[in-house]
């Protein structure tokens, strides 16, 4: 606990622009080149000196670190303003797996569940907690089934999740029809007949909407 307390007050400051131009030009070539991206080649990607890129992040762990904390972050601000205490549970649902859908493909290089087991306090209160609470009062409304657990519920929605966004991440569809397939898949399985119906008609029109 105190080594995870000391890499957080020396982990650099996300708002910052030169981090944040970093963050973004190591998460295209990690994400197309992978390990063969080397810090020089992101440093040059960023606009920046490879002594800049240093001083912020002195090894690539730290990269890859602060490359996990922007993706939550975002993710945490994203699911925030969705209201998903407010919104009908399937449309919930809906708003959940666009939001993450959306900030795994931007973030690939860091493709493995957002749902992991090894999830930090942080990622609990962002994340887990508010999908957790989703779930919950889809039971309790009678939008998901009783016969399920919350934890079950998470679990099979975080695998879902898990393979569209591989859909997304290698170009197979976009992002809106990735997070239709979970939602709908999902609701088929888990939910009522009401629930499914709202979640495939919605889901058609955003995506008649991008298309347009």
């Amino acid at each position: 606990m105190a080594e995870r307390l000391v890499a957080h007050e020396r982990s650099p400051n996300l708002h910052d622009r030169t981090v944040a131009a970093i963050l973004v030009a190591a998460a295209g070539l990690l994400s197309e080149h992978g390990d063969g991206a080397s810090m020089a080649d992101i440093a040059e990607a960023a606009g920046v000196g490879r002594a800049t890129l240093y001083r912020y992040f002195p090894s690539r762990d730290a990269l890859w670190e602060a490359l996990g904390a922007a993706a939550m972050a975002e993710i945490s601000r994203r699911l925030a303003e969705a209201e998903l205490d407010v919104v009908p549970v399937s449309e919930g649902i809906a708003r959940v797996a666009r939001a993450l859908v959306a900030v795994g493909r931007t973030y690939a290089v860091l493709l493995s569940s957002p749902f992991r087991a090894d999830s930090t306090d942080e990622d609990k209160a962002g994340l887990h907690e508010p999908v957790r609470g989703l779930l919950a009062r889809g039971i309790a409304d009678g939008t998901l089934r009783d016969d399920l657990t919350v934890d079950e519920l998470f679990h099979v929605f975080a695998g879902l999740l898990f393979g569209a966004l591989r859909l997304a991440v290698h170009g197979e569809t976009g992002v809106e029809h990735a997070a239709w397939l979970v939602t709908t898949v999902f609701l088929s399985g888990t939910g009522t007949e009401s629930a499914l119906g709202s979640s495939v008609a919605a889901g058609r029109a955003r995506e008649v909407a991008a298309s347009g």
